[in-house]
């Protein structure tokens, strides 16, 4: 993986335009954007028989990194003159969040729904967009959020510009293009760095970023009987074992729910000084070194 770094001093100021105008513009003409689905906080359930999660019942929203992912791409779609498209892996009943992506302003979506790709890890996951992502080719950029709401891994980005062979840059705040490089910044503890990759590239943005966008309520309503794309897993020439479940490093043995120790409480009696020394005494106990 190729990249750069330059390390500046002093406090890092957050730009709220993610990207910045290149030199000449032209040279990003395709951008694909990664975006997930994901449960809302608390409404999913575990499967016993599986050792998977259940998002069946859950109330589904789109992954909020991924969303300024979606913007800075949009933004730099403006400066570029580039096609923005998004794909997501999931099954079909998330095609209304995407609709509302064609709504925000992407020139394309495509759903990758096969219940081969059920259970998959992130191993498999970025397998499978890296094969969408090579069947869409020329990419000049890809762009994720820095994690999901629902596992925060951060794997699938990294894991995507493995499977491609291209260079990353991870937990970018501004995006720009320059020349023939990706130059991002990303913050660090007292400053940030600038870093840059040579396109194509693969970069995550971090939540917060920019700001979001509203979609444009009029193009959703008329997207209502629009069907989204759908890609299966032998629309990208992936085999079974090679997805899903199968084809995933982790599996989950077992899922016990633990309660917290049960609080004890108790008084400490006696006169005011008697008091002050059975505290003592006691907090010393618990401070003492463990052998």
């Amino acid at each position: 993986m190729r990249t750069c770094g330059l390390l500046l001093g002093g406090r890092c100021r957050r730009n709220t335009a993610a990207i910045a105008r290149s030199a000449d513009g032209g040279r990003v003409k395709q951008i694909v954007v990664c975006l997930k689905v994901v449960p809302k906080p608390g409404e999913v359930k575990y499967d016993q028989e599986t050792n998977t999660l259940d998002r069946s019942a859950a109330e589904n929203q789109v992954n909020l990194s991924d969303k300024h992912a979606l913007e800075a791409a949009l933004t730099l779609k403006a400066v570029e003159d580039a096609d923005v498209t998004v794909i997501s892996m999931g099954p079909p009943m998330i095609d209304s969040e995407l609709k509302l992506m064609l709504a925000m302003g992407a020139d394309r979506t495509i759903l990758l729904s096969d219940r081969a790709f059920a259970g998959a890890d992130t191993y498999p996951t970025s397998r499978t967009l890296a094969a969408a992502i090579g069947k869409l080719a020329p990419v000049d950029l890809v762009l994720c959020g820095e994690e999901s709401s629902d596992s925060s891994t951060g794997q699938v980005p990294p894991g995507i510009a493995e499977w491609l062979d291209w260079p990353q840059i991870t937990y970018a705040t501004t995006l720009a293009v320059e020349e023939n490089d990706l130059v991002a910044t990303r913050e660090i503890e007292g400053g940030h760095e600038i870093l840059a990759a040579p396109l194509p590239a693969v970069a995550s943005v971090v939540q917060g970023s920019q700001q979001v966008r509203f979609p444009d309520f009029g193009r959703f309503a008329e997207l209502e009987s629009h069907d989204i794309e759908i890609w299966s897993a032998a629309d990208l020439k992936l085999k079974t074992e090679e997805v899903g479940l199968p084809g995933s490093c982790t599996t989950v043995g077992d899922l016990v729910e633990t309660a917290p120790p049960e609080r004890k409480r108790e008084f400490i009696t006696g006169s005011p000084p008697e008091m002050v020394s059975q505290l003592v005494e006691r907090l010393a106990g618990l401070f003492a070194p463990r052998v």
